[in-house]
C-alpha cells in the first residue's frame, strides 16, 4: 500500500501538502490539488481514517441523513446522495448514510458522538424537529431544502417556488384558462414538505396573477389515485385543458386516462411535469417538463459543510435556477365552442 510521502513524491509536492489537500485544513490551489488527487488515485493510496482522527481530531466522515420514504422519487434521492459521495472524496471525505426515519435522535447520536465531522441533511421539511438538534448542538451542517426558518443555517435548494411559477406561466401564455396542479400524496403536504409546499405556492400565486381558474389535487400517484384525482377535477371544472403534474409516479396514468376520456395530447389538454430529463424524454409524447440539476446539490451542499468544518460559518440560502423545456406535450389551448 502507497504511503504519504510516496504520494507527494509522485505528485511533486511535500508531504504536509498531501496533508492539506486530505484535510481541506489550508486553500491550496486547483492545479496541486489535482496533482495530489491524480496521485492519490494513480497510486491507490487509503489514508488511516484512525489515524487522521487523532492527529487532527477529526474522523473525515460526513453523514447524509436520506429519505427513507415511500413518496420520494428514488432516483434523484440517488442521484444526490452519489454526487455528495463523489464530491466528499475530493476533501479525502468519506460518507456515512444514516435514515431520517431515525429523526431528530439519530441526527442527535450522531452529531453528539464525533462519529461524523458534518451533517448533510435531505428531505427537508418547513418546520423539520431535527434543525433544533442541530442548532442546539453546533453541528456543521448543511441542509438539502429550505425549512421555514433559515437564520444561521447553510440551504441549497431548487427554486421550487419559481418552477411552479415557470408552469403556471407557460399555460397561461398558450391561452389556457382552466389547469389543474396534481400534486403529491396527501402525506406530503400533511408532513410539510418543503419541496412540495413550496412549488404549490409558487404555482399559486402566479396562477392568480396571470388570471387562471385552477384546481389543486393531491395524489398517491399508481392509476387508481390519478384516475380518482382526475375524475374530480374534470367534474369540478369540466372545461380544465391544462394539467401540471408534480408526482413521478402519476405522470403515465394521467397521459393514459386522458386518451381514454378522448382527449389527445396537446390539442386537447397540455401536460407540464415538474421530473427529471430522462423521465420527461420517455413518454410519447415527449413531455414539456421543468427540472433542476440534481447533481449540482449534492457539490454544493458538501462545499458548505467543508466550509463550516473548516472554520468558516457560511449563513446562506443557495437557489439553483429551474429549466423549463418545451416538448410535444403543451400546446395552444383549444378554442372554446361558443
Amino acid at each position: 500500500m502507497a504511503t504519504l510521502a510516496e504520494v507527494a513524491k509522485h505528485a511533486g509536492v511535500s508531504p504536509s501538502t498531501v496533508s492539506y489537500v486530505l484535510s481541506g485544513k489550508r486553500s491550496i490551489s486547483e492545479a496541486t490539488r489535482r496533482r495530489v488527487e491524480r496521485a492519490i488515485s494513480e497510486l491507490g493510496y487509503h489514508p488511516n481514517a484512525g489515524a487522521r482522527a487523532l492527529a487532527g481530531k477529526r474522523s473525515h466522515i460526513i453523514a447524509l441523513v436520506v429519505p427513507l420514504r415511500t413518496d420520494v422519487y428514488v432516483p434523484i434521492m440517488m442521484e444526490i446522495a452519489i454526487s455528495v459521495t463523489v464530491s466528499a472524496r475530493r476533501y479525502g471525505y468519506d460518507v456515512l448514510l444514516i435514515t431520517n426515519d431515525e429523526g431528530p435522535a439519530g441526527v442527535r447520536r450522531v452529531a453528539g458522538s464525533g462519529l461524523a465531522d458534518g451533517v448533510i441533511l435531505m428531505d427537508v421539511e418547513l418546520d423539520d424537529d431535527r434543525i433544533p438538534v442541530l442548532r442546539e448542538q453546533g453541528t456543521h451542517a448543511a441542509l438539502i431544502g429550505l425549512p421555514e426558518d433559515t437564520a444561521g443555517l447553510a440551504c441549497v435548494d431548487h427554486d421550487f417556488a419559481a418552477a411552479g411559477a415557470l408552469c403556471a406561466d407557460h399555460l397561461a401564455d398558450l391561452g389556457h384558462q382552466d389547469v389543474a396542479f396534481i400534486g403529491y400524496a396527501p402525506e406530503v403536504y400533511r408532513r410539510r414538505a418543503g419541496y412540495a409546499e413550496r412549488t404549490l405556492a409558487g404555482f399559486r400565486a402566479q396562477a392568480e396573477l396571470r388570471g387562471l381558474r385552477f384546481v389543486h389535487r393531491p395524489c398517491e400517484g399508481g392509476y387508481d389515485s390519478t384516475a380518482g384525482a382526475l375524475s374530480r377535477i374534470l367534474a369540478d371544472r369540466p372545461g380544465t385543458t391544462g394539467f401540471v403534474v408534480q408526482n413521478e409516479g402519476a405522470i403515465g396514468p394521467l397521459l393514459s386516462l386522458l386518451r381514454a376520456t378522448g382527449r389527445t395530447v396537446p390539442e386537447d389538454a397540455s401536460v407540464v411535469a415538474l421530473c427529471p430529463e430522462p423521465l420527461a424524454e420517455q413518454y410519447a409524447p415527449r413531455l414539456t417538463a421543468v427540472t433542476g440539476p440534481a447533481r449540482e446539490l449534492g457539490s454544493q451542499a458538501v462545499d458548505l459543510v467543508m466550509r463550516r468544518i473548516n472554520g468558516d460559518q457560511p449563513a446562506e440560502v443557495t437557489l439553483l435556477t429551474p429549466v423549463l423545456t418545451v416538448r410535444e406535450s403543451s400546446g395552444p389551448a383549444p378554442l372554446r365552442s361558443a
